[in-house]
């Protein structure tokens, strides 16, 4: 059974993410599933860190975006709208270059809260970060 109350597609995933953070890095929404969004990152110079390997804000931001924008989708009552509470991330292993793969599935989505767990994988499916993101939802402004 589908989690989504506004049923997302990719194009709309895509132009929601038109010339912000998530464009600049080069973040394509990949796939939509009954109870998840996948999307990817490429790690080059954009979302390296100073050492030449994929940086730890950038995974953040990837696993932001991807539960975010989830989360959304996911809201019940007109005029409200799931903003970002809370974020972490473990960083398993490095990355140089190529792309990260990451997958948003909820671990709760309630009325007032959401919370959503981020598994990044590299090329060969092996997980470089593992992140968690509480959402807060709230009434529009």
């Amino acid at each position: 059974m589908a989690i989504w109350a506004t049923t997302p597609n990719l194009e709309m995933l895509a132009a929601s993410s038109e010339n912000t953070a998530v464009s600049t890095l080069g973040i394509e929404y990949l796939e939509i599933g009954d109870n998840f969004v996948r999307g990817r990152m490429p790690v080059d110079h954009r979302t390296h860190q100073p050492f030449g390997i994929l940086h730890g804000g950038a995974s953040v931001l990837l696993a932001e975006t991807l539960g975010s924008m989830a989360a959304n989708c996911c809201i019940r009552e007109p005029g409200k709208v799931a903003v970002g509470l809370d974020i972490n991330a473990n960083h398993i292993r490095s990355v140089a270059s190529g792309w990260v793969y990451g997958t948003a599935r909820p671990v709760h989505i309630g009325s007032s809260t959401q919370v959503w767990e981020i598994i990044i994988e590299d090329e060969n499916e092996k997980t470089v970060c593992v992140s968690r993101l509480t959402m807060a939802v709230v009434a529009r402004r």
